[in-house]
Order: C-alpha cells, then sequence, then structure tokens
C-alpha cells in the first residue's frame, strides 16, 4: 500500500491582488479517505480546489497531489484525477449515453472499455430506461449521478466534488453519498466541498474553512470531542424566536453567560461553560417572559455547533468580528 498521502498541502496562499482568499492553510488527505471541506459561501473551498487541479497557481505554498508537484506537473496528473463541478457541466442537448460517450472519448477509453464504462454508468445513475433522454429533461438527481459518472469514467484515483449536492432534494443527497462510500471502497479517494453540516457526518476527516482559514482539522467525533469551547443546551419551547431575544438580551446584561445563542430549526441552541448551572437560569429567564419550556436538556455538540465556536475562537484571537455566515445544516 502506498503510504504517501494522496494530497499534501503545505502552507498554501492564494491572493488576487490584495484579497487572500486562501490564507496559509496545510493538511493532507490519505489514500481512499472521504475528506470533507467545509465553510459557508465564499470560504475558500473552490478556489483551494482549483489550486490542487492546477488551474490555479499558488501566490505561495507547496501542493502535491498523487506524488505531482502542482502546478508543475499539474498536466502529468490530470488524467488521474476526476473533477466534478459545482456548476452542471454536462451537455444538455446532449442525451445521457451522449454525454458519456463524449467525456470517455476525452479521456482517451478505448472502444471496448467505453462500452462497458457507459453500462457501468447507466446502472450506477439509475438511468436504464432514460439513457436516450436529453439531460436536460432529467430529474436534478439524475444529473447529479449522470454527472459523476462523466467525472469518474476512467477511473481516476482522486475525485474531487466541489459542492456536488447543492440544489438537490434531501432523498437524492442520500442516494449520491451512498454512491461516494462505493466509490471510497473501491479505493478511490474523495474531497468533497459541501456547506451542508450533515453531509460531513459521511466524512472520514473533516477540515473548515472560513475567511481563507483553516480553524479545524480532525474526524467528525474529534472534532465534537475536543474542538467544541463550551457545552451545549438545547430548548424546546413555545416560541424559539423569541427565546432568541430574550436569552440575548440576558446575554448582553450580564444575566446569562454564553458564547452563542442560536436558532436550529425550532430549537434553540445556547453553549455556555457549564450546562448544569446554566439550565436553571435559562428555564427561569424564559418562564418570566410567559415562554412555556416544553424540554431543556444538556446535548453532545453538533458540527455546526463546533463551526460557531471554531470561528468566534479564531476571530477572537485575530481581535475581529466573530460574525459570520453559517454553514448548512
Amino acid at each position: 500500500m502506498n503510504a504517501t498521502p494522496a494530497i499534501l498541502v503545505e502552507n498554501l496562499t492564494k491572493r488576487f491582488g490584495t484579497f487572500t482568499a486562501v490564507d496559509d492553510i496545510s493538511f493532507t488527505v490519505s489514500r481512499g479517505e472521504i475528506f470533507g471541506f467545509l465553510g459557508p459561501n465564499g470560504a475558500g473551498k473552490t478556489t483551494t480546489i482549483r489550486v490542487l487541479l492546477g488551474l490555479l497557481h499558488p501566490t505561495s505554498g507547496r501542493v502535491v497531489v498523487l506524488g505531482y508537484d502542482i502546478p508543475r506537473e499539474a498536466k502529468a496528473m490530470q488524467s488521474r484525477v476526476g473533477y466534478m463541478s459545482q456548476l452542471f457541466t454536462l451537455y444538455r442537448d446532449l442525451t445521457a449515453v451522449e454525454n458519456i460517450n463524449f467525456y470517455g472519448r476525452v479521456y482517451g477509453l478505448s472502444a471496448r472499455e467505453l462500452t462497458r464504462r457507459r453500462e457501468e454508468i447507466i446502472a450506477m445513475a439509475g438511468l436504464q430506461g432514460r439513457e436516450n433522454e436529453l439531460t436536460a429533461n432529467l430529474s436534478g438527481g439524475w444529473k447529479q449521478r449522470l454527472a459523476l459518472g462523466c467525472a469518474i469514467i476512467h477511473k481516476p484515483a482522486l475525485v474531487f466534488l466541489d459542492e456536488p449536492t447543492a440544489g438537490v432534494d434531501p432523498l437524492s443527497r442520500r442516494s449520491f453519498w451512498e454512491l461516494i462510500y462505493t466509490l471510497a471502497r473501491e479505493g478511490t479517494t474523495v474531497f468533497v466541498t459541501t456547506h451542508y453540516m450533515d453531509e460531513a457526518e459521511h466524512c472520514q476527516r473533516i477540515g473548515f474553512i472560513s475567511d481563507g482559514r483553516l480553524i479545524a482539522l480532525g474526524s467528525p467525533w474529534e472534532l465534537k470531542t475536543h474542538q467544541m469551547r463550551g457545552q451545549v443546551v438545547e430548548i424546546d419551547c413555545s416560541n424559539a424566536e423569541a427565546a432568541m431575544r430574550v436569552l440575548r438580551r440576558a446575554q448582553q446584561s450580564g444575566l446569562l453567560q454564553s458564547e452563542e445563542i442560536a436558532l436550529y430549526g425550532a430549537l434553540v441552541h445556547v453553549v455556555v461553560e457549564n450546562a448544569k448551572e446554566s439550565m436553571p437560569v435559562i428555564a427561569s429567564l424564559l418562564q418570566s417572559e410567559g415562554i412555556v419550556v416544553r424540554s431543556i436538556d444538556w446535548i453532545a455538540p453538533s458540527l455546526e455547533d463546533v463551526f460557531i465556536s471554531n470561528v468566534r475562537r479564531t476571530s477572537e484571537k485575530a481581535g475581529i468580528s466573530s460574525e459570520t455566515s453559517c454553514p448548512e445544516r
């Protein structure tokens, strides 16, 4: 087994004029690993992928992909990687089969190999009986699986998936991740960017990026166990938005010591130093304002809790505002 990492990034920085899109980040991705690169839109995820693919030259730092020095050896590397953009890149006026044939020829597959891979991709995408439909007429989930099939038609050692499930329904997203697991079991390294926090749970390791800076790195378990500052109290009450206002006023006045107060659907998460001591205070504050507290519990942090905590910690160290747009759950 090759012990060298599939991806090695050391002190990578990418600037566009005076704007720093990626700021001195370092990480590795092991071969056969599903690595998630998470952060809000504009955090630097796509820029990082484009540098790894050799499409952008780094301002500084070292990048090695599958043993190739990037960007110097990017052309030699490209036949061994696949790339699925967040923008739908298949030809809408071609059928599913015609798209597969086109990409197979681009990657230099022989006629025999293309025939075999075409059958495999149609089966993988669930397109039996629809292979001759125009791609424009396929549903979002079928388009997504077809795009993945075209990206891996040449059986790359490493595939980059840039927000591949953006705008796709939850059932199609789940089906897509089953395909990613299959790829990893077969030995393909998967580098996937997303802003959906629930998808991060499917990754073996995760890098959190915010404002171009890598703010946390580890497995989902490691991040939730070791990278969370404070404890999370979850509140189910009669009016979550009103509860948020009450608790934030209490936070500002000093009645409630809290790191973060955030809305999670119909629930409220409050990050405190000591959950056991804070829960009676929180309950009393809400009840005094006529808000019915159905339950209040000390829970394990979610990855979104961990992300917000790390953004706040990084911002405090830098002496800047900790406000950020959060990835989606």
